[in-house]
């Protein structure tokens, strides 16, 4: 059991303490949730690195006075400001807000709230993004696999035709794929396709299913 003297403190062993919390935290939020379910790897680098860089950074400004809130909004600002640019999705901002939000909980909150109430606070966001994960694949969108014989439609660039073929032989409206496995041998490859059913399409028309690379 962690002692609460060493957490609760400001020296180097006590920040220490607090960033393995973190790291487990971390772990759990992007490595067991986000990753999971979106399978972005280029994501995870990101958000392990600014959560780190922000729970680091939160804890100097602590030794500087400067206010839980104004260490949020400073870096909940450069994150909108930096990633505004690329192929960020929703879904992916709020996984980014998430992990500077906690970053910051538990760089300064382990400071003035007892160690117990702080897991309760990441445990309710890791909760939280789980459940809604969950009820977004298993509620809203159906997937299968299947083996699919025309490997050429699997570059990049082909990605529509990709899915207008599939759509074409399953007879489902096919809103994304995903490549599980390539056998050049046997010239065929195993896809994960994902498609909604005839009750959900009449309620979630525009909406895409989980992003993933």
């Amino acid at each position: 059991m962690l002692d609460d003297s060493l957490i609760h403190s400001t020296t180097v062993w006590g920040i220490l303490a607090r960033f393995g919390i973190n790291l487990i935290i971390l772990i759990i939020l992007i490595g067991l949730v986000y990753f999971r379910y979106s399978k972005k790897e280029k994501f995870v680098f990101t958000f392990f690195l600014i959560g780190i860089i922000v729970f680091l950074v939160s804890s100097i400004m602590k030794k500087l006075d400067i206010t839980f809130g104004l260490a949020f909004g400073l870096f909940a600002i450069f994150g909108i400001l930096r990633l505004r640019t690329i192929n960020f999705s929703v879904k992916d901002m709020a996984y980014l807000f998430s992990t500077i939000g906690m970053s910051v909980i538990n760089a300064l909150g382990l400071l003035i709230y007892p160690f117990y109430g702080v897991l309760i606070l990441n445990t309710v966001i890791i909760l939280t993004a789980f459940l809604l994960e969950q009820f977004l694949r298993v509620s809203i969108f159906k997937k299968h696999t299947i083996v699919y014989d025309n490997l050429d439609l699997l570059k990049p660039k082909k990605q529509q035709e990709l899915l207008q073929d599939l759509s074409d032989r399953t007879g489902h409206d096919i809103l994304k794929a995903r490549i599980r496995n390539i056998d050049f041998k046997k010239d065929h490859a195993t896809l994960e396709i994902y498609f909604r059913d005839q009750e959900s399409n009449k309620k979630k028309k525009n909406q895409l299913p989980p992003e993933d690379n």
